[in-house]
Order: C-alpha cells, then structure tokens, then sequence
C-alpha cells in the first residue's frame, strides 16, 4: 500500500506536467511561430507513457546489467557527434534525423552516467566489505574517469550546462554513497583556488584568455558571468513577463513581453506570465510532490544498485529544476539547462520517461 501510494505521488505529476508542458509550448509557440512543436511534444510524451506502461522489468534489469555497453555507446554517438552533427547556433549538440526530427546524445549520457555510476558502486560493495581510505580514493578517480570521457566531448560540442549536470550527478552520488568526506574537503579547496586563478585570469587578461581559449568559451563564460548584474535580454524580459502577470497572469497564448527561448530555457517565464502568481505556486507544489515521491522511492528500495541509481535521477532532476528556475528569476547564472517535463525537447523527455520507468518498474 505504502509502495503504490509512492507510485501515485510520481505518476499523477507526471500527468499535470504533461498538461502543463503542452499548454505552455502552445503559448510558445505562438511567439516563435512553430505550431508543430506542440505536436511532437504530445506525441513524445505518448510514446514516453507507452515505454512507461508496457516496458517489462525483466528488461529494465537487462539494461541496468549492461550499462558499461551502453556507457560506449553512449560515448561513441558523442564522438561521431563533433564530426557528423549539425550546428544549430554555434553548436553541435544534434544529428538531425530526416522527418523525424533532431536526436541530442548528451540527455540519453545524463541516463547512462547515473546507471554505469551506480554499477560501479554496487560492484564496490561486493567487493569491499569495509572501504579503507585507499578504495575510497580509488573509487573517487574511477567516477571522476568515467565522468571525464563524456565531459570533455560534450564540452567541445559546446556544452556547459551539460557538463555541469555530468559532475554534479556524479559527485552527489558519491557523496549519498558515503566516501569519506575529507576527500571532498580536498576537492573544494581544489576548485576553490582553481576558479579564484581562472576568474583572476579572466577579468586581467581578457586577451590572452581569448587567444588560449578562443573566443566561443570566452562569450559562454561571459554569459554566466553577466546574471550577477542581471544584464542581457534573456534575463530582463523573463523578469519583467513573470512580474507583470500579477496573480492570474494573462490567460493561455498571451505572453506581451518576447522572451527569447521561449519553449526550451524560459519555458518557466512563459507559464508564469500566462497563469500568474496562482498558476506558478501550483506548478512548483507539483514539483515538490513529485521530488518527494522520488525519495520515497528511494528510500523504499531495498536493492543498493537500485537506490543508487534512483538517487542520481533525484540529482539530476533536482539540480535541473533548481537551475531552472534559478536563472528564469535571476537567482542563478543562464546556463542552457532546462525545465524537466516541461521544456519542449524529444530527446530530453524521452530520457526522463526511462528514468521513471526504470524508478516505477522497480518499486
């Protein structure tokens, strides 16, 4: 009883954020002129509820038991990704797939990552039945290998926010996993004087930083740099849409103030001038319920290797609706990271519906 009330807390979310997700896409939609992304959203979405309802356990196991195969695979698309993908905007972040539409690798390696971690750590267990300050170091440098190889190819796609994802999903689940917290320590330092010299670098050298760097990373450092002041267009027409929409916002497929990305990282704006102060408390009890119905899950689980994984998709989810909507208000910098189950994207959606089913089946 207890299991399949976890189960509902998941799934009857997932339900609103379907209807959440299409109507805001529809508002979108009307301001990049795009209509047929309405469609393909609520058809991914169909197709995410089928792999959800009809997807036996048995294979979902399978899956879990191969992920290093799955990891090369993963890996191998990224590479052919720099050479064959087509460049939207500056970047090759997509193979575009003729009448059917653009395929992203990155959001299927977020997936993969967390599976081929947790493997990794069950394998510890096994094999260790008390850790020593060693295998816990040992096990710190083979995370932070597996988490490199598909760091740096996304990294070069460009890819930033990504990237951001890769490690904070890897170094939360080696934090809940429980390896010895003087190693974090010691990598918090480690980052702390890295940025200080980088930023220092920076900010003094601007020229130098550009001719060793080139001008494509400086412009992604810039923008995550200019939130502070609350500078760029983004940024002030998402604040001045959520703050005019009062308590009720102004209905369905109205949204005066062009908020750029509409559909994708500023989807949040977008729903939050159309429903108001009223319609974004109901969107994020949604979320709350939802993030809750994943830790019972966790917690509900007796199988390490399937706690573990559930806790990298808490992570990722986590992380992606705190940034989110972070940079949608100006708390946090504009990194390209967008609204789980909301945003407009296939590849995105798909990766997420077999992260619930992988949470659901096993529960």
């Amino acid at each position: 009883m207890k299991k399949e009330k976890t189960k509902y807390e998941i799934i009857i979310p997932l339900i609103i954020f379907f209807i959440i997700s299409v109507i805001s896409i529809f508002s979108a939609s009307l301001s990049i002129n795009s209509k047929q992304i309405v469609t393909k959203q609520v058809i991914w979405y169909l197709i995410g509820f089928i792999i959800l309802i009809i997807t036996p356990k048995k294979i979902i196991n399978k899956i879990i038991d191969n992920s290093f195969i799955f990891y090369l695979i993963g890996n191998t698309f990224l590479l052919l990704l720099l050479i064959f993908g087509t460049e939207v905007n500056g970047s090759k972040c997509w193979f575009i797939l003729p009448g059917i539409g653009s395929f992203q690798p990155s959001e299927f390696m977020k997936l993969i990552l967390i599976l081929t971690n947790a493997k990794i750590f069950n394998m510890f267990d096994l094999r260790y039945k008390k850790r020593s300050m060693k295998e816990d170091i040992k096990l710190f440098f083979i995370i932070l290998l597996i988490t490199l190889i598909p760091s740096i190819l996304t990294f070069l796609e460009p890819d930033t926010g990504m990237v951001i994802i890769y490690f904070l999903i890897s170094f939360i689940m080696l934090f809940i996993y429980g390896i010895r917290k003087s190693i974090f320590i010691i990598l918090i330092l480690i980052m702390i004087i890295s940025s200080g010299v980088f930023l220092y670098f920076y900010f003094n050298y601007q020229d130098n930083f550009i001719n060793i760097f080139g001008t494509s990373f400086f412009y992604r450092v810039d923008r995550l740099l200019d939130w502070s002041n609350k500078s760029g267009m983004q940024l002030t027409n998402a604040l001045a849409a959520i703050k005019a929409a009062g308590l009720f916002g102004f209905g369905v497929g109205n949204t005066p103030i062009y908020i750029p990305e509409p559909h994708t990282d500023f989807i949040f704006s977008v729903f939050a001038s159309n429903f108001g102060l009223i319609g974004t408390l109901i969107l994020i009890i949604t979320i709350v319920i939802f993030d809750v119905g994943l830790l019972k899950a966790a917690n509900n689980t007796k199988d390490k290797l399937k706690k573990y994984i559930i806790i990298g998709f808490v992570s990722m989810i986590l992380y992606q609706q705190i940034q989110n909507i972070s940079m949608n208000i100006g708390l946090l910098p504009i990194t390209g990271i967008t609204l789980p189950f909301i945003s407009y994207g296939g590849s995105s959606l798909l990766s997420y519906m077999m992260s619930m089913t992988i949470i659901l089946k096993n529960n």
